[in-house]
């Protein structure tokens, strides 16, 4: 019990400098689903895929590597307000997302859903995305549980080729 409180207290104050991004990045005033598709640069955007009405980004601040965003083009917040043609799009690209992430990473398996409001738990409650979250055995240690810390096991950049090359 003496050797849990003592990494107790060391892990109080963890250093994780990269959570100021997105510190600064929910205070930016600008949509990330609106300006990420809007440049040309899909790496440095995070931007794998897109479609007519819809595109597949990383999340910057992923809750395990390879997790994915879907999202319209049009700057929405409302799943009704999609028109049909979005709608089927946006399910075919989740179904892209998942075999994508089948033929890179391997998971055993994946959350996948939509956070509508800020009350239902969505970071950005201005933009309508699906969440495409892969998850494997045992990937969950106790970290995240005993001291709300996630431990990312590859970085973007690695991820972001590998789903590149299974696109191609």
């Amino acid at each position: 019990m003496d050797d849990f409180k003592a990494t107790e207290e060391r892990l109080q104050r963890l250093w994780a400098p990269w959570r100021i991004e997105y510190i600064r990045h929910s205070r930016d005033t600008d949509c990330v689903f609106c300006s990420a598709p809007a440049g040309d640069d899909d790496e440095s955007a995070l931007v794998l895929h897109r479609g007519q009405w819809n595109f597949i980004m990383m999340n910057a601040f992923p809750y395990s590597p390879g997790h994915l965003m879907v999202a319209p083009f049009r700057h929405t917040a409302e799943l009704e307000s999609i028109t049909r043609e979005e709608s089927i799009e946006h399910q075919e690209l989740v179904r892209l997302g998942v075999a994508l992430l089948k033929r890179a990473a391997h998971p055993d398996g994946f959350n996948i859903g939509l956070n509508l409001g800020r009350v239902a738990g969505a970071g950005f409650d201005h933009h309508l995305h699906t969440h495409i979250v892969p998850r494997w055995l045992g990937d969950t240690n106790f970290m995240p549980v005993l001291f709300n810390t996630r431990v990312m096991s590859e970085s973007l950049s690695s991820m972001y080729q590998r789903l590149k090359d299974a696109l191609e």
